[in-house]
């Protein structure tokens, strides 16, 4: 026996639902179960739907989208409808419900089930429940799902796929006000050529969308003959599409007609006053819905108009060197925020590198960083040195922030800054900084330094504050890069954590010579932030808010082979840190420490920089406790890894010589040459024409070559 004639024997037909052609096929027991002549059909999704009770179907669909989460059979039962809504039979559904490409495709059998014999309970239960009640739990899924949109395009989606109790529309446009004219903001169900009869309807034309914006009163249409009559100068347009039923409804938001919805019918609708309130009801939600949609839109469109304005293109022409930089706003709000970036050309020939972050994630702040970013820019335009041009853009924060607490009763805002100017030349950096975090650099051999840097206050707390310069060259194939703290901090890190963090992705970049290379790190950094990696390398500070983001990167370009009697050669690069210590900043001599902690990070032998840190300390505090003056401390490696040797110079301004001296055993000072003498590879002193330089040097394969055991030893020594 066939499988056919077997599933006709025990009443089960088979069908298959397309939600993508909108199409259902169904084989001759199903068709004859459906009410129709028991022989195979293809039928539109309309036709079908209408065999079944409304109040059913709605619920069915619930059960369907849990077996396609579920991944499981969707079964369920339904009552079979003819024309006038009489109940002919009642089936059990069974499908197996699966996304393919996108859409929903259901294939199943549908099985006849037997009347319930009268006095059975089976007789007394409900099938499901009543129609207000699926209409109820249906309004209620409508309204999460459109306050869910957040675009005009996702509430037109939405809209078409809501499941009406008891009837769907399959053709659907909504209708805007531009003006005079009604254009098409959105449609399902048709072509998008069939919108052009409809693109330059005007609010006078003889059409139901036209009627109900002028009107505000809705107009239902239950047979074609109705549309016909009232509206016979557009029926011709509508004729072709082939449907039965319209309603064409206002959109109101706040007291305001702002469109006119349509959904068209294959299947006559009476549009009965259960079906009218189902349909204004849905109206109103989705006037509220398309309004919010187009305000999140403007907005949108607001703060990338105002962040492409103040955000300014880099130049990537600037010769021997490359620049790249990223701004990422939190995402709250209008997503625009104080932080900033920009970089202005020089009478000198120069470049200014400018980097801020003003008080603030809200409008103000953005309007401040605005303002400020001019003033920097007419400044440095002017010729000042960087410290005259943070002191000037001080004076002038200053005077916005009393100008608005007196007319406005407005807090003060302050900003930070780093003001660099570049010699392309010579790779010579003049820093300024005001209250913003250091610069770091990426040497050649990947090692990465935080380079600590003179400063003043924040710009706007005090007009008068004087901001020290501080001169750093960037060597060739070195990259720095500058940033706001929301690069280093966001993820609930401080500085140290957020610095780690950041180390890791520069040291692990590999440079090459085009200028997308630059691009990519800039990338990186943002990824690392904000990516997914993000999440797994949560700060310490859980609670902190997250911030916007501005990063500006520098690279200076590698200078080539050099050429010997062996061919090319490549040169070794140097490693090497410069650090100032001022008089009246003693706390700087931790900052030297750390600085050269951080240049020996992949020292061979741990004790050599434990020696170096400690020889350094006792060379830096000599000078501010012996001169009066300040200290300059130069740390250089040079050589092959394994094989390298530091040099460690600290210069003075003072031409008197250091001398040995006997402490005794409770003596707090005295022992500094004789550090250098136990722990120093090799030591000097050089008298200079403006006074002198002390500097020791350490050797990675001496240290090697001893071993552990003469390390031990020379340890124990100079305890």
């Amino acid at each position: 026996m066939r499988t056919e004639d077997l599933l006709a024997a025990i009443a089960t037909g088979m069908w298959r639902w397309d939600h993508a052609s909108e199409r259902v096929t169904l084989d001759a027991e199903a068709a004859r179960l459906l009410g129709l002549p028991a022989a195979p059909a293809e039928l539109t999704q309309a036709a079908v739907r209408s065999r079944f009770h409304p109040v059913d179907f709605a619920e069915v669909m619930g059960i369907v989208q849990l077996a396609v989460a579920e991944q499981t059979l969707a079964e369920s039962r339904l009552r079979i409808v003819d024309e006038h809504g009489r109940v002919q039979r009642i089936v059990r559904s069974r499908s197996r419900p699966r996304i393919v490409d996108g859409d929903l495709e259901m294939v199943g059998t549908l099985q006849e089930v037997p009347e319930p014999q009268p006095g059975t309970s089976a007789a007394h239960t409900p099938i499901t429940g009543d129609w207000r009640r699926s209409r109820e739990a249906f309004l209620l899924d409508a309204g999460r799902a459109l306050a869910e949109a957040r675009s005009t395009a996702e509430v037109l989606r939405v809209a078409a796929g809501l499941s009406m109790p008891g009837f769907m529309p399959d053709g659907l446009a909504v209708f805007g006000i531009d003006g005079d004219r009604l254009p098409v903001i959105g449609q399902h169900g048709y072509a998008s050529s069939d919108e052009r009869p409809f693109a330059d309807m005007t609010l006078t034309a003889d059409h139901p969308a036209a009627e109900v914006v002028r009107t505000g009163r809705a107009s239902y249409l239950p047979t074609p003959e109705d549309y016909r009559r009232r509206y016979p100068a557009t029926w011709p347009l509508a004729a072709r599409f082939r449907r039965t039923s319209w309603a064409f409804l206002p959109l109101v938001n706040a007291g305001r007609t702002i469109g006119a919805w349509m959904a068209a019918f294959a299947q006559p609708v009476a549009f009965t006053p259960d079906e009218r309130s189902v349909l204004t009801t849905v109206a109103r939600m989705l006037a509220q819905a398309l309004a919010r949609a187009v305000m999140q839109e403007e907005q949108q469109e607001l703060a990338l108009g105002l962040q492409r304005s103040m955000m300014p293109t880099v130049q990537p022409d600037i010769p021997g060197m490359t620049v790249a930089a990223r701004y990422v706003p939190t995402g709250g709000g209008l997503e625009v925020g104080g932080d900033w970036y920009d970089m202005i050309p020089l009478p000198s020939g120069r470049i200014a590198l400018v980097i801020g972050d003003v008080q603030g994630h809200d409008v103000r702040a953005a309007g401040l960083m605005g303002q400020l970013r001019i003033a920097l820019r007419a400044y440095a335009s002017e010729g000042h040195h960087p410290d005259a041009v943070l002191s000037r853009a001080s004076r002038f924060l200053a005077g916005i922030n009393e100008t608005e607490l007196r007319g406005h009763g407005a807090d003060q805002r302050f900003a930070t800054c780093l003001y660099i100017e570049v010699d392309p030349a010579t790779g010579l950096l003049d820093i300024a900084r005001a209250g913003h975090p250091d610069p770091a650099i990426r040497m050649s051999d990947g090692t990465v330094l935080v380079r600590p840097t003179a400063g003043g206050l924040p710009l706007g707390i005090a007009p008068d504050t004087d901001y020290p310069t501080t001169r750093l060259v960037l060597e060739p194939g070195e990259t720095m890069m500058v940033c706001t703290d929301g690069l280093i901090e966001t993820g609930g890190h401080d500085l140290e954590t957020g610095w780690e963090r950041l180390r890791d992705v520069l040291e692990a970049w590999e440079a090459d010579e085009d200028g997308e290379s630059l691009e990519r790190l800039a990338d990186a950094l943002v990824q690392a932030v904000h990516g997914p990696p993000s999440h797994h390398t949560t700060g310490p500070l859980v609670d902190r808010r997250e911030d916007d983001i501005a990063v500006l990167l520098l690279r200076r370009e590698g200078t080539g082979c050099g050429v010997g009697t062996g061919g090319p050669l490549t040169p070794q690069p140097v490693r090497r840190t410069v650090l100032s210590v001022a008089q009246a900043e003693p706390e700087r001599i931790a900052e030297a420490r750390r600085q050269v902690r951080d240049v020996l990070h992949d020292w061979a032998d741990p004790d050599q920089v434990d020696s170096a840190v400690l020889m350094v300390s006792e060379m830096v505090t000599n000078v501010l406790l012996h001169t009066d003056g300040d200290a300059l401390l130069v740390a250089e490696i040079t050589g092959e890894r394994g094989a390298r040797r530091i040099r460690v110079d600290v210069a003075d301004s003072s031409d008197e010589l250091p001398h040995r001296r006997s402490p005794g055993e409770l003596a707090s000072s005295g022992r500094g040459l004789m550090l250098l003498e136990l722990l120093a590879g090799a030591w000097g002193v050089d008298p200079r024409g403006d006074g002198k330089s002390t500097w020791f040097e350490l050797y990675e394969a001496a240290a090697e070559a001893a071993g552990p055991l003469s390390s031990e030893s020379e340890s124990e020594s100079a305890a």
